[in-house]
């Protein structure tokens, strides 16, 4: 636990920046009430509601509706203080109590969460601890608990996001990072030159990108995201873009046109070696990677219009995979390699997030917004993210892959695009 939140940690310090405040548009029909009673303290005011935070982590998901804690009753402190009637006369279907303590500078924080409906604990007392400056860390862990216990799918509201911010007056762009709900935002890299395509690799620790900086021709970079540490992996003449990660974190696929036509290349990490995957007239750019490593999705232009390929690695075979929608591109990979998160265009219509079972090829839209880009999938392959417009300004969006759960971005000073969200820390 304690290294969980030494990792958490290396996330909030440094410059802070403005907050997404990200919000709930359109949640599931039926959401489960829970009531998350204000955390017993003895102390002075903390720096953090906990309670607080974990009620708007499970409302962000979409899929819970929290009891306002004005609404209640009684504020119970252990089992033997809940009384059911109360909160099932409040619509509650779950409760979750808490305390915090502290000892030696260091918070500790213990819950329980009891069934309503059936008059039940669903799990004894549980303990997380940290500082001060993990207390955010500590809600989240508590949330993710719940969410877990609840649906059976592993919560990610400890995961972070990375995302680019564009200004225009004077130009610049900001690679930031910040929690999944828009918190504890801080600068990672600032440029006059665009920076494109953030991907975080598998275990979490760095982030590849493509930056103009050199020369003003786009270039591939890693950077360490603890240290900020750099290193330019591509400096070919033309296209360098679109880096991926391979499941296994050692290559980075990637669409470069050093030999004159836009291609898909896989680099070796640690010894820059380059294999060269595709080898056609047509634009071949964008590659994600297969769930289990073995082939690429990625976007071409071969048959007209942009669609999406696969290329098996092994036997280098190829072969279209979509054929809903004139325009099908950005393809992304879910977690159980079941589903194909894109850009879909129909005719007449603007561009949309759409997702296709891999294996029927059935398509659903997700998306209601316009001009909507750049989708990138939560590592527990529930909910995804992508960049949008509103009120004339770049933002981000969620969305479930049910289309359930829509949830938006309110409109910054900066244009906001280019999300990656993270894989697990543990």
């Amino acid at each position: 636990m304690k290294r969980y939140l030494l990792l958490c940690l290396i996330f909030v310090t440094g410059l802070a920046q403005a907050q997404l405040n990200l919000r709930v548009t359109k949640g599931v029909d039926n959401p489960t009430k829970i009531a998350v009673v204000p955390f017993a303290w003895a102390g002075g005011k903390l720096p953090e509601d906990i309670a607080k935070i974990v009620g708007n982590d499970l409302e962000f998901s979409g899929q819970f509706e929290a009891t306002s804690p004005e609404r209640m009753l009684s504020f119970p402190r252990a089992e033997t203080e809940v009384h059911y009637r109360d909160w099932k006369a409040l619509g509650a279907e779950y409760l979750l109590i808490g305390s915090v303590t502290q000892q030696a500078g260091r918070y500790y924080a213990s819950y329980e969460l009891f069934d309503v409906v059936q008059q039940k604990r669903v799990f004894a007392k549980l303990t997380v601890d940290g500082s001060s400056a993990q207390l955010r860390d500590m809600a989240h862990h508590i949330s993710d608990k719940v969410y877990e216990t609840i649906t059976g799918i592993r919560g990610i509201f400890s995961t972070k996001l990375i995302y680019v911010e564009a200004f225009k007056q004077p130009q610049k762009y900001r690679l930031m990072i910040s929690d999944i709900d828009g918190f504890r935002s801080r600068l990672l890299l600032e440029s006059r030159f665009p920076l494109l395509s953030p991907v975080w690799s598998p275990n979490g620790q760095r982030v590849a990108y493509v930056s103009f900086e050199a020369d003003n021709k786009p270039a591939i970079y890693i950077q360490d995201i603890a240290t900020g540490r750099r290193q330019q992996m591509t400096n070919f003449r033309g296209l360098n873009g679109a880096p991926a990660w391979s499941p296994d974190g050692q290559k980075l696929a990637m669409a470069l046109s050093k030999d004159g036509n836009p291609e898909i290349y896989v680099m070796n990490v640690l010894t820059r070696q380059l294999t060269r995957v595709t080898n056609h007239f047509a634009i071949d750019h964008e590659p994600s990677w297969s769930a289990d490593g073995a082939s690429l999705f990625f976007t071409s232009d071969r048959g007209g219009k942009p669609q999406i390929y696969q290329v098996h690695l092994t036997s280098m075979q190829q072969e279209r995979v979509t054929f809903d929608g004139d325009y099908n591109a950005r393809a992304r990979v879910s977690p159980d390699g079941k589903s194909l998160v894109m850009l879909n265009k129909r005719p007449g219509t603007t561009h949309h997030i759409a997702a296709q079972d891999i294996k029927s090829g059935n398509l659903r839209i997700l998306s209601e917004t316009n001009l909507d880009e750049s989708p990138t999938i939560a590592p527990n392959g529930a909910m995804l993210m992508y960049a949008t417009r509103s009120g004339g300004k770049g933002v981000l969006a969620a969305v479930s892959l049910d289309a359930r759960v829509k949830i938006l971005q309110p409109p910054k000073q900066g244009d906001v695009r280019e999300p990656a969200w993270s894989p697990f820390f543990n």
